[in-house]
């Protein structure tokens, strides 16, 4: 039997490669301890047994195992789409959705959407916005590539990027507009879009500006009415860093809206490494997202009894320099594979794919791409991991009893041997781990 699991560096060699630009004190952290332990969760929390009847096939013809795609969602905002100025780069944009990625985050901010009331961009040709495309193309553009989407966000209390300049300062006067918004989404797209978040970061509503009473609950309370049942509907709030004081909040604000009849689908938090100089301190050692405290954030947030999405990443380098760029990819390879180790997450979202698209105040230097569309080091060490490490592929023989098992990562496969004739023969299987 061949088998390939773990393809390329290996966790050894990714350690080696990584010492020359992280400190002794950050490899104390990650230590090869550490490693093991990851790796272990890895194969127990995203792996599954796999059992395959192929009755007309031979006992010992020699079968291929491929996976073709992943059950858990690797995906990325999708907010430059056709706004990289060459058709070129716009290709490789698109085409990290589909190669890298298989879920993208969809931009819905309602401020950009109906900048003009009852003239909303979603049609290709409408008024150009920064980071705001049209979302009918977009939304069509993730369809034809089978691309999981989710809808950010429906309801968002900063008033900066939340609802439109136009909403009047009253309560009682958006509560209406803000149903008829739920409500125009839900009829324009229906079950389209895969997953919304219906609120964004709502815990803070103290500090952000006038809002309907009880908008949370409302906001849930609407998409449930007009929703189709398959959409998922997520939360979506916090910084991975906050704080378990934060994280608890979450938890219970989260619980209230499900003790009240509210579905709470998904729980997603937020991790943003805005300061490059914060990044060249977590290389040199410090004890911000370290691998205990990443786990008992996700370990808080599980009590929310849902499973989670990693939503809103940004991982900035310390600098424009190589050195600055291996940084930036052995953080976020690191912080990858804890986070896809954790029981609990279902998703991990990237957030700004380019240097030097982010939002004013946010880092140049947080993309998986440089300026001119050339993948940086952390590009490729998040498709080693998705696309190699993270992918089976075997080579094994048919058992007496007519059947193929293996142990794989969650997925969609398709196995495929000759036949007798000397045909070419597939069959497609999705492992789970259900019965």
């Amino acid at each position: 039997m061949k088998v390939t699991l773990f393809g390329g560096l290996g966790m050894l060699a990714m350690l080696a490669q990584g010492a020359d630009v992280m400190s002794a004190a950050y490899w104390k952290r990650w230590s090869p301890a550490e490693q093991e332990r990851i790796e272990r969760d890895i194969r127990s929390n995203r792996m599954a047994e796999a059992a395959v009847r192929l009755p007309s096939v031979k006992p010992g013809t020699d079968v291929t195992v491929e996976q073709l795609s992943h059950d858990f969602l690797f995906g990325g905002n999708i907010f430059l789409f056709g706004d990289l100025k060459t058709p070129e780069k716009n290709k490789r944009y698109e085409d990290t959705f589909g190669t890298l990625f298989n879920a993208a985050t969809v931009p819905f901010y309602w401020r950009t959407l109906e900048p003009e009331q009852g003239k909303p961009r979603y049609v290709a040709g409408s008024p150009y916005e920064y980071r705001r495309p049209p979302t009918d193309p977009v939304v069509a553009f993730c369809e034809s590539k089978g691309i999981n989407m989710n809808g950010h966000a429906i309801i968002y209390g900063m008033r900066r990027w939340g609802h439109p300049a136009w909403m009047p300062e009253d309560r009682k006067a958006m509560e209406p507009l803000f149903e008829g918004h739920v409500k125009e989404l839900a009829q324009r797209y229906k079950g389209r879009v895969q997953r919304w978040d219906v609120v964004n970061e709502s815990i803070d509503q103290a500090n952000r500006g006038l809002m309907p009473d009880d908008y949370t609950f409302k906001a849930f309370t609407w998409a449930m009415r007009y929703f189709p049942e398959t959409v998922r509907f997520n939360s979506n709030d916090n910084n991975i860093y906050a704080g378990l004081d934060m994280h608890r909040r979450y938890v219970e604000i989260v619980r209230n809206l499900i003790d009240r009849g509210v579905r709470v689908d998904n729980v997603g938090v937020q991790m943003h490494i805005y300061s490059p100089k914060m990044a060249a301190d977590i290389a040199k050692g410090s004890d911000v997202l370290t691998p205990a405290s990443n786990r008992a954030a996700l370990d808080c947030l599980s009590d929310a009894g849902r499973p989670i999405h990693i939503s809103e990443v940004t991982v900035s380098a310390p600098d424009g320099t190589e050195a600055g760029g291996e940084v930036q990819a052995e953080i976020a390879r690191n912080l990858y594979r804890l986070w896809f180790s954790h029981p609990k997450a279902m998703g991990i979202t990237w957030w700004n794919v380019v240097d030097g698209g982010a939002a004013p105040g946010e880092p140049s230097f947080s993309g998986l791409y440089d300026t001119d569309m050339n993948p940086k080091p952390a590009y490729r060490a998040l498709d080693q991991l998705i696309n190699r490490e993270w992918k089976t592929r075997l080579t094994l023989k048919v058992g007496e009893d007519g059947s193929v098992r293996f142990r794989g990562f969650k997925g969609k496969y398709r196995l495929t041997w000759t036949d007798a004739a000397g045909e070419e023969r597939h069959v497609d299987v999705h492992v789970d781990g259900s019965k």
